[in-house]
């Protein structure tokens, strides 16, 4: 994520001629004691009223976190006083909890030789002893991860475990005294205020920032076949700026940035993951290593979209192919058409489709292969990853 002296002048007294000495009147002990009483009560209130109106004259930018609040720790406390850029004194302090990630993957490519491939994004700090959360999608698969901390400190980062539902997950690097976000409330965002994002665009642009509205609340947006309920902005966000923070004008981070809709003809709309829906997501992982009751169906899948992407694996049907599968009832090139009494045509649908069962139920699957279809029943595991 000044203090003033205030002096004030006192006037030397006017001297004054000397007079006769009088004869202090008599008065009695009740009257004494409710003056001082009277007296009291007033300094009292006037005291009062100073400090409220002290307040007022403040804007706080961050209201310090208990330190026996696990995982969401802060040692960021400041004020702006008087200031008269309001923005430009938030982004001073929330960029310091936002880092720049960098993470090297291993692909195979046609030919079957392996390639290293580069990647970047974002990510926020959430703990004085390095905790960050980003998304799913900037980590995933990635055989090593580094952060690059707002004051150029690189450390390399453990993965603690990734959610693809909710494209979140957190790592950690081995540091001490960093500089966490505050978490806000997003349930009391509101159409219109203002939001400031940070992060990395491009992968190259580390300590951005960009300043919009909250556009909408609850866009229910597909992503990787995932259905999410999003933040949208209109700050500016790229590529790279994924895990990266939305904060509010009071400095506290109410979203972590996940997508930004393309096309040459758009521009303004980006989307972020509510701070309130990824708190328990955060919480689980940190300390269960996965997000508790998340089903597994122990099926690898390939989405084929397009007839395009059909040629290339050479399927005569658009859908959603098994890849592989640790059920052995379930071959490779089977195509998923059916889960119970619901049509699948693409991974949106079959996600869709099993959100309502949990860990332990049984669920029919029907695939076609070969022109049949066959019906599969699984029992759903829990996800530990």
């Amino acid at each position: 994520m000044e203090q003033y002296v205030q002096m004030r002048l006192i006037e030397a007294p006017v001297p004054q001629k000397a007079k006769r000495r009088r004869k202090p009147p008599r008065v009695s002990i009740a009257v004494l004691l409710l003056c001082v009483i009277i007296s009291s009560l007033f300094g009292f209130m006037g005291g009062a009223a100073a400090n409220i109106l002290q307040t007022r004259n403040k804007s706080v930018i961050f209201n310090a976190v208990e330190a026996e609040t696990p995982n969401y720790i802060t040692n960021l406390a400041t004020a702006t006083g008087n200031s008269t850029n309001i923005l430009a004194d938030t982004s001073t302090v929330v960029k310091q909890s936002v880092v720049e990630i960098s993470t090297e993957t291993v692909a195979t490519n046609q030919w079957m030789r392996q390639l290293i491939t580069e990647g970047a994004g974002s990510g926020v700090i959430i703990s004085a002893d390095g905790h960050i959360v980003t998304n799913h999608h900037v980590i995933a698969g990635a055989r090593s991860i580094t952060v690059s901390l707002s004051n150029g400190q690189k450390h390399p980062a453990l993965l603690i475990g990734s959610d693809s539902r909710t494209d979140l997950a957190v790592i950690k690097i081995e540091a001490k005294n960093l500089s966490p976000a505050v978490l806000g409330d997003s349930s009391k965002l509101v159409v219109g205020e203002l939001a400031i994002a940070v992060g990395n665009p491009l992968g190259e642009l580390g300590g951005t920032v960009t300043s919009g509205i909250i556009s909408a609340l609850d866009r229910d947006i597909t992503i990787d076949g995932e259905s999410m309920s999003l933040l949208q902005t209109d700050a500016a966000v790229n590529p790279g700026n994924s895990g990266g923070g939305l904060f509010n004008i009071s400095g506290q981070l109410v979203g972590v940035v996940n997508a930004k809709s393309s096309g040459s003809n758009i521009e303004g709309i980006g989307f972020a993951i509510p701070i309130n829906s990824a708190k328990p997501i955060v919480s689980d992982i940190i300390e269960y290593g996965y997000v508790r009751g998340r089903i597994e169906t122990g099926l690898t899948l390939v989405e084929i979209p397009s007839v395009q992407v059909a040629m290339w694996y050479r399927v005569n049907q658009l859908g959603l192919y098994i890849s592989k599968s640790v059920n052995p009832e379930f071959k490779s090139g089977d195509r998923i058409i059916a889960v119970e009494d619901r049509n699948i045509t693409y991974m949106s649908s079959f996600t869709s489709a099993l959100r309502p069962y949990k860990v332990g139920d049984t669920v029919n699957i029907t695939v076609d292969r070969g022109g049949r279809a066959i019906k599969i029943p699984i029992t759903l595991s829990e996800q530990r990853y």
